[in-house]
């Protein structure tokens, strides 16, 4: 194809495929299927490949066009983004009607009411049209830039109908089935389970790789302009018309109404309804209609006066214990359930209640045949308020944990300092199938093609029964042939794909191994200070604590998996079948930090400390557990404690997080606390 024919064609495919997406994402009403959509998607991309120079910023191919970053940078917006007030009652509602009366009492007041959808409120700066940044709230006058990671989410146009210069104001969002599907993923992994698809939403546009975003099939609908210098409608009604005809997306859901009577009784009506929805509101957003009328009434210094919040109540419902059972988690944790008599709660029915450890079961005092009072943390986790004593008729029977795992029959224990009851046999029947996933995922040994499908139809064909295993499954080839759906190629790259894994990093096969609150970070420092896995598997506790921030509740779980039987055999296994055991030394790399040693205390404001240690390490730094004479600076955030007091007194220089952004992006000293306040 030559040049001119194949830009014209460029051409029409974005088009058409704008065209597609905003049918699909903005009019609900697709004309092609998805795969027909694909398809005009690959035909652009082929182009594109084979004549780079065709690429646009705002071609469909660019959803995930950016580099991961380090740090994300500051946005001013145009306008301030204000929070909302709250109504949490009729009253509430009512006195915000009254006090907008009395600012203009000779106006003439309608209402438009819309969903409070729960995400993440951004801001879209789009410029003749095209989308050029985005920013979350922040403190209302500065946000994150996270314009790559807004880029992946398809329902906001990269391009505007009209070449139109603005500022939109939208919430992201997760969709419940996606939020659903990204726990259970994040549960295999051994990874921390998100809340609610709230937090999911906003810890996926904080990430610093787009890519990660992109895997998370986000959302958004917009819900205001901010600065539009190029029109100006007159009621925010209109205004919504308007930016769904420039292809942004709104919720439809949207109601003018004159009488204050009719407003709560719409807004009670969706207490229920909202569980139909694919997506999670906490409330409705009240405004006053006339964009005029708004500028009257103006803003306090937070919250505007023209709009309110009126959020929902946390859903509650009593129901009966019939029995307490206990669940055995992917690492051995054994969580006592309570098995309740079916009630419908926040638009489900509720069969099953965490109550989390054997504490707090005690503490609730929660016995079988019980009344209690549950509730859906967050509308999504149900969980055990109370009891409601006063229905006890004294045959209420106390529930006492096990003393041996229910699964395997192994004997169980706590962990010093730990509330958790654990079995710790990785021969559990309840734990090998997560346990054998987790080690072969991206994350650890990252055998391609062996996830947790594979994991489990290569158990119940009984060809594996623990992570060693894996690398026997080449003796077994005629085995693995005769499975459902293993043709040969297909088991010729698994078996190629466990035989590459065999000389991964040690830090991987450390954290395959999933042991108790060793994480990827933890790993690579065991795997640094000691070498070799032989070194780790035989370090008593005053070597593991001497490991940067390696404290007693990580080197006591170390010394307990390794000490387990069960570990022995796994680990003779993996030698005999050649698995890596030793770690690569690496030449020192250069960089803004290197030579350089931090100590992290305190909470940091906006990323974690694992995550601010790894840019430290990225940049040639050091992290270290305690300050002494040889720490160069100490990051500290809220709650810092002693570590803080100790800098102080030995002189160190101590940065906030914004100082020690300072330092990674420029290679020399930002300001200090000191110079901030």
């Amino acid at each position: 194809m030559d040049k001119k024919t194949a830009t014209d064609l460029a051409v029409s495919l974005r088009q058409e495929i704008d065209e597609h997406n905003y049918r699909y994402h903005v009019l609900d009403d697709p004309k092609i299927s998805d795969a027909d959509f694909d398809r005009l998607l690959r035909s652009l991309d082929a182009i594109e490949k084979e004549y780079p120079d065709l690429v646009s910023p705002d071609s469909p191919t660019q959803r995930v066009g950016g580099q991961p970053s380090e740090v994300f940078a500051s946005i001013t917006h145009r306008v301030p983004m204000l929070s909302l007030d709250n109504a949490f009652s009729v009253d509430d509602l009512r006195n915000f009607v009254r006090r907008a009366l009395n600012l203009v009492p000779d106006a003439e007041i309608s209402f438009i009411v819309e969903l409070k959808v729960d995400g993440l409120a951004v801001s879209l700066q789009y410029e003749n049209g095209l989308f050029v940044r985005g920013a979350t709230r922040g403190d209302g006058e500065t946000g994150e830039d996270i314009t790559q990671n807004l880029r992946t989410v398809q329902s906001i146009p990269l391009r505007l109908q009209k070449p139109l210069t603005l500022e939109v104001r939208g919430e992201v969002f997760m969709p419940r089935s996606s939020f659903l599907a990204l726990n259970e993923e994040r549960e295999r992994r051994e990874l921390p389970l998100f809340a609610n698809p709230r937090n999911a939403a906003a810890g996926s546009l904080r990430q610093l790789d787009p890519k990660v975003a992109a895997e998370r099939n986000l959302d958004m609908v917009t819900y205001g302009l901010g600065y539009s210098p190029d029109f100006s409608p007159p009621s925010h009604f209109e205004a919504l018309m308007a930016m769904r005809e420039l292809g942004l997306k709104i919720n439809t859901n949207i109601k003018i109404i004159s009488d204050l009577e009719e407003v709560v009784a719409y807004c009670e009506g969706w207490r229920e309804k909202r569980y139909e929805l694919p997506y999670d509101i906490d409330g409705l957003v009240i405004k006053i209609n006339d964009l005029a009328l708004q500028q009257r009434l103006g803003t306090t210094a937070k919250s505007p006066r023209w709009a309110i919040a009126f959020k929902f109540p946390a859903e509650q419902a009593v129901t009966r214990v019939e029995g307490i059972t206990v669940q055995v988690g992917r690492i051995g944790t054994l969580t006592p359930i309570a098995e309740l008599a079916p009630v419908k709660l926040a638009g489900s029915v509720v069969r099953r209640a965490s109550l989390h450890n054997e504490d707090i079961l005690r503490e609730k005092d929660v016995r079988v045949g019980d009344h209690v009072i549950i509730q859906k943390a967050g509308d999504v986790i149900p969980e055990v308020v109370e009891v409601v004593k006063a229905k006890r008729t004294g045959k209420e029977v106390s529930f006492i944990m096990p003393e041996v795992c229910p699964a395997c029959g192994s004997a169980v224990s706590r962990l010093p300092g730990e509330v958790a009851l654990r079995c710790f046999n990785l021969a559990c029947p309840a734990q090998v199938m997560e346990r054998i996933a987790h080690f072969a995922s991206r994350g650890a040994m990252d055998i391609e093609g062996f996830g947790p499908a594979a994991a489990e139809q290569l158990l119940g064909a009984g060809l594996i029964q623990d992570v060693a295993d894996i690398y026997y499954l080449p003796e077994n080839k005629e085995a693995l042939l005769a499975l459902e759906r293993k043709a040969d190629k297909s088991v010729e790259n698994l078996l190629a794909a466990i035989e590459q894994s065999k000389s991964r990093p040690l830090w991987r096969l450390i954290y395959g191994l999933g042991i108790r609150f060793v994480g990827d970070r933890t790993a690579r420092l065991l795997a640094d200070y000691f070498g070799s896995l032989d070194n780790v598997t035989e370090a008593t506790m005053e070597e593991l604590v001497n490991v940067p921030e390696v404290g007693p509740k990580i080197a006591e779980s170390v010394i307990s998996f390794f000490a387990l039987d069960s570990t022995s055999e796994v680990i003779e296994k993996l030698r005999r079948a050649g698995v890596n055991f030793v770690q690569e030394q690496k030449a020192e790399e250069a960089g803004p930090l290197n030579g350089k040693t931090f100590v992290l205390t305190g909470t940091l404001p906006t990323y974690s400390r694992e995550e601010v240690a790894r840019l430290i390490e990225d940049a040639g730094g050091k992290v270290t557990g305690s300050v002494s004479k040889n720490t160069d600076y100490l990051v500290a955030g809220e709650k810092a404690g002693s570590k803080l007091d100790k800098a102080e007194k030995l002189n160190i220089t101590v940065l906030d997080e914004a100082s020690l952004f300072k330092l990674l992006g420029q290679g020399e000293q930002g300001n200090t606390i000191a110079d901030t306040k």
